[in-house]
């Protein structure tokens, strides 16, 4: 008996269940404070994506978070775009909206599909569609829009979830699908996620950002001068040819988060103007009237920092691009502007202005929104009103005709 006692004390190892294992013990959680935790609600409330970690250069997390806001609100992008023949609308509800004339391709021959409507077979293609008030799109009803973008001939919506459509003619693959084909109503482009900022460019251009700040384009790629010359339209990197269907990451700006970005140009060509988290100002295209802003008319097919910002010492939160001119805004309010003198602000003093300069009419006001046309411009300050200046062509600057 002795022995079998001994060998079943041996043995209880291999009969028995092994020890639990101790608990571990629960990660300690870095204590956030009242008002930290507040303003992460209000974050993930407005979409913006907060990391868990803080970014190099900041210090402490709520001097971080307000920065965040107030470039959001002067970067946020407004729920609506104009078009020469259509506009583009998101209302309270975050539902799209259209109103207008489709456009027809330069040749002429194919509409242009930019108000989003599955238009039934008894209407006649040949007949010009036109849509009055601003009316839903059916399609888009189950989507939470944020913001559009319209271009000559397509469209672009981007949604809550950061889910991007696009919708339209489909221009030298302006809407971003491998196929290169037309959308008669928004079609989600399936590259794209978790996109914060979207643009499109008259010259079937389009660009995004996405919430680590990689800048994306896709589009026409190249034009042709007047003497034949081919010349980069504005999508940042090299290509041999003529288009980019899908969209393609910039990887000339890795280095750096891009927080916006502003196409301008005109049908056949296009300039790029991109703002990074940390203030800089990059661009990159064609350079009409020394539109990107380098001093010269040379074209940049890669994204080049814009010097003559750098050295103001401003960190600059906004960009706005016209036909010709370009405007970049400071996080003070300040507004400075280059290229074509129609519609810089400058005055008619030269020929062009390819380097940046504050614009001087504004330099007591405190800026909060700009935006560029094709030859004229606007900008709204912190006090709620409005200038205007450029091309007054059908008094479409709101001072008489």
């Amino acid at each position: 008996m002795r022995d079998l006692a001994r060998l079943a004390a041996t043995c209880r190892p291999l009969w028995r269940d092994a020890p639990a294992p101790p608990p571990r013990p629960k990660p300690s959680l870095r204590p956030t404070g009242l008002v930290e935790t507040e303003l992460r609600r209000r974050a993930t409330a407005r979409g913006l994506h907060i990391g868990a970690s803080l970014p190099a250069g900041a210090l402490s997390w709520v001097p971080y978070l307000l920065k965040r806001f107030l470039r959001d609100a002067l970067r946020r992008e407004p729920p609506l775009s104009v078009a020469i023949n259509f506009s583009l609308f998101v209302d309270a509800k975050g539902r799209l909206l259209t109103c207008g004339g489709e456009n027809r391709q330069p040749a002429g021959t194919n509409p242009g599909h930019v108000l989003g409507h599955a238009w039934g077979s008894d209407v006649n293609p040949e007949w010009p569609r036109l849509i009055g008030p601003p009316t839903l799109v059916p399609s888009m009803q189950d989507r939470r829009i944020v913001s559009v973008a319209a271009g000559e001939w397509h469209c672009l919506a981007l949604s809550r979830e950061g889910d991007v459509y696009s919708w339209g003619d489909g221009h030298h693959g302006s809407l971003g699908h491998a196929d290169g084909g037309a959308r008669l109503v928004p079609s989600r482009i399936e590259s794209l996620s978790r996109i914060e900022s979207i643009a499109a460019g008259p010259s079937s251009v389009s660009a995004a950002v996405d919430e680590i700040g990689r800048h994306f384009t896709w589009g026409r790629a190249i034009s042709t001068s007047d003497t034949g010359d081919a010349i980069p339209v504005g999508l940042g990197y090299a290509l041999i040819l003529e288009s980019q269907l899908t969209p393609t990451w910039v990887d000339a700006l890795s280095g750096v988060r891009v927080a916006g970005v502003a196409l301008g140009g005109g049908v056949a060509f296009s300039f790029t103007l991109a703002v990074t988290d940390a203030g800089a100002v990059f661009s990159f295209g064609y350079s009409s009237h020394g539109a990107l802003g380098h001093g010269s008319l040379e074209a940049e097919v890669l994204p080049r920092r814009i010097e003559a910002l750098r050295q103001t010492g401003r960190l600059f939160v906004a960009v706005a691009a016209g036909s010709y001119h370009a405007m970049a805004l400071t996080e003070e309010g300040e507004l400075y502007a280059w290229g074509r003198p129609s519609a810089n602000g400058h005055g008619q003093d030269q020929a062009h202005q390819a380097t940046p300069r504050q614009l001087a009419a504004l330099a007591g006001e405190r800026v909060r929104h700009v935006a560029a046309g094709w030859h004229s411009s606007c900008a709204v300050t912190e006090k709620g009103e409005l200038y205007t200046w450029g091309s007054g062509a059908f008094g479409h600057l709101g001072h008489g005709l």
